[in-house]
């Protein structure tokens, strides 16, 4: 087909031509880039775009950090040729312009680039095609390495997982196996290190780690964790078993067999000891027939050989003699027993009061040796109570019963019929942590004696606390201190009180302004010297307990006193000296009175320019004149400065409008001077709070 072309060249540039038809015009040229990942050792497919049917395909490879590109394979459509040197890359084939790359090698990570000549629409056209290939590498079967496989508890150990290749990120998981069927997930890490800050016997077992990347996860080989401790305190259990109020109880010529346990790691080694003297070496010690002169301590001593550690704990045993029951002193046929008797009776058949005797026999004794004891019920009925801890993190219900023989067992249960706890005797406290959700739940502590029919319930329901209040709304006139009241009512679980002021700020006992006082179950709350309008709001009372919390407001209103009504100057004069000045006024309108108040400022200052109020600018110099009073003699006067008075009615804190300015005339039968000039002052109808 080549023949058929030719090359000419025009204004345009380069054209290739096929007979009479315009085969390739310059910038027809085609570009695309795309990113591969291929796995190695498998099979990866880089497709030359979308062309189907290329007449020449080129590829080429450059490799990661290099600028020069090396020749892969090409092809003229009908067969194709692939460099000697790419089998760096893998088994190269081309076929239609696909490059395939089986086992795929590392050395093939880079870019790959396929040049393309192809026909469409009878024109040829070019195209250039980029190929970053990533190839990605599976994670090799990991390495679990440990600092330390046999540490002591406590000591602190480290695991290591690795892997000789595998391409980033790869992620670790870890599997602890306690037995061959059981397993479990330890932890997930992307660093391949399991720290145990501080190992312990729950550690122990067999470790695997998965290392695990986007391509495949691989398994490490098992290896052990032997943690090494003990021995803990050791137990020793008896058969048969017998207990009595000092330990452990046997009859007189009875095997008994003593087993001794201690956890340890490596087995603990077990020396048994007989009132300090050791008598047996192993874990289980037999007395085939033991007797009443083997009464005593007996004690196991437990050694890890190991660490060179040992732990013990020590009974008592009491061998006794043969004993009978009888009932009321009375003898009866229940039975001989050796060292123990035990009579077992159903306990409505038996009389509230009943005493029964136990009779020992030994050919040592001369007389019978007796033991007497009564059955009997307590009186009254169990009491149960709730009760909160310290900053209320517990609750702890408690149940009592006291007496009897044999004692009351108690038991709580819950609003769900649920036990709580264990079973106890002439007193259970159960404590659990506090939570909202227990508000109005009830509790139940049951009650059972073998002589009772039937068992006795006593009942307690936690309740959120509950508020009153003497009155919740209060007014008064400012100046006077009020008294808030609230009190808790029913059962509280020792509830805490606190009053909030009308910022909804919590009052302290030492704030100044207000007065807490407490009686009993009422709490008070004095608020101090009120003013109008700021002590005016809502206060609250609130309580919080185990359970939940209530408040309650109360609100508060501090009313001004009316205003007084207004005055008038009707007389203000000189002496001869002009250092003193007498005033006299009358009153206009009706309105209370507690009293007046006189205040002068200088007449001839010009105060037009000044930052203050203009009430700011008088001075009292008189303020405790009483409401029956109209008259009052001001001394200590400057006669070099010309004043102006005026007088103000008081209602308690309230003060009503001013008199009209005035400067006082010249005593000794002057007439009425006028008054010098003044500023001007305009005046409102606003009452003045001192």
């Amino acid at each position: 087909m080549i023949e058929n072309y030719e090359l000419a060249f025009s204004e345009g540039g380069l054209e290739l031509k096929r007979g009479r038809s315009h085969l390739l015009h310059p910038g027809d040229a085609k570009y695309e880039e795309q990113m591969v990942k291929g796995v190695r050792g498998l099979s990866v497919q880089l497709a030359c775009g979308d062309v189907v049917s290329p007449m020449v395909v080129f590829w080429s490879f450059t490799k990661q950090g290099s600028l020069i590109p090396r020749a892969v394979a090409i092809s003229n459509g009908i067969e194709s040729k692939v460099e000697k040197a790419s089998v760096v890359l893998g088994q190269v084939n081309l076929r239609n312009g696909t490059l395939e790359v089986r086992n795929l090698q590392t050395a093939a990570e880079g870019h790959f680039m396929c040049q393309a000549m192809y026909e469409e629409e009878e024109e040829i056209r070019v195209g250039y095609f980029y190929i970053e290939l990533v190839v990605l590498v599976p994670v090799s079967k990991p390495f679990l390495q440990m600092n330390n496989s046999t540490p002591v508890e406590g000591m602190a150990m480290v695991m290591t997982c690795s892997v000789k290749e595998g391409t980033p990120t790869v992620r670790y998981s870890w599997h602890h196996y306690t037995s061959r069927d059981s397993t479990g997930t330890v932890a997930e890490t992307a660093s391949g290190l399991l720290n145990l800050m501080s190992a312990n016997r729950t550690h122990m077992g067999w470790y695997t780690c998965t290392a695990h990347n986007e391509i495949n996860s691989q398994t490490s080989e098992p290896m052990y964790l032997d943690v090494i401790y003990g021995p803990d305190e050791p137990v020793i259990s008896i058969e048969p078993f017998a207990i009595n109020h000092n330990g452990f109880s046997a009859n007189e010529q009875e095997e008994v067999i003593m087993t001794c346990l201690a956890s340890s790691n490596p087995p603990s080694h077990y020396l048994w000891f007989y009132n300090s003297s050791q008598v047996y070496s192993g874990q289980k010690y037999v007395i085939a027939k033991i007797s009443r002169t083997q009464t005593g301590t007996y004690t196991c001593l437990a050694q890890n050989i190991h660490l060179n550690t040992r732990t013990q704990t020590t009974i008592i045993l009491t061998v006794y003699l043969q004993l009978r029951w009888v009932k009321s002193s009375q003898e009866a046929n229940t039975g001989v027993a050796y060292s123990n008797a035990t009579s077992i009776q159903r306990g409505m058949d038996i009389q509230n009061g009943s005493m029964y005797t136990c009779l020992a026999f030994h050919p040592g004794i001369g007389e019978k040796a007796v033991c007497k004891t009564t059955v009997w019920v307590p009186g009254g009925n169990p009491t149960c109570s709730a009760m909160a801890t310290k900053q209320n993190e517990f609750l702890m219900l408690s149940c009592n019963w006291e007496g009897g023989m044999p004692r009351v067992t108690l038991w709580w249960r819950d609003w769900r019929n649920h036990v709580l706890g264990g079973l106890k005797q002439s007193s259970n406290i159960y404590v659990m942590k506090s939570n909202s959700s227990l508000g109005g739940k009830e509790f139940t502590c049951i009650a059972a004696h073998p002589l009772l029919a039937r068992a006795i319930e006593c009942h307690i329901q936690l309740e959120v606390p509950r508020l009153v209040a003497e009155s919740t709304e209060v007014s008064l006139f400012e100046g006077d201190e009020v008294q808030l009241g609230c009190m808790l009512q029913g059962p509280h679980l020792g509830s805490e009180v606190f009053w909030y002021n009308n910022k909804n700020q919590v009052i302290r006992p030492d704030a100044q302004k207000y007065r807490l006082q407490q009686s009993g179950t009422w709490f008070k709350l004095t608020v101090r010297d009120t003013e109008w309008p700021s002590d005016s709001g809502t206060y609250r009372c609130a309580a919080v307990n185990a359970v939940g919390n209530t408040s309650l407001p109360i609100s508060l209103h501090v009313k001004k006193y009316p205003v007084p009504p207004n005055v008038t100057i009707s007389k203000l004069m000189y002496s001869r000296q002009r250092t003193e000045v007498q005033l006299e006024w009358v009153t206009q309108g009706s309105g209370n009175l507690t009293g007046f108040m006189v205040q002068r400022r200088d007449a001839k200052r010009n105060f037009s320019n000044s930052s203050r109020s203009v009430d700011s600018l008088w001075e009292t110099v008189a303020s405790d004149i009483e409401p029956d009073i109209r008259d009052h003699r001001l001394g200590g006067l400057d006669p070099a400065i010309v004043y102006a008075f005026r007088i103000l009615a008081v209602n308690h804190r309230t003060t009503g409008h001013p008199s009209e300015m005035k400067t006082p005339v010249i005593a000794a039968g002057e007439q009425h001077q006028a008054d010098p000039p003044l500023e001007v002052v305009s005046w409102t109808g606003r009452n003045k709070d001192l």
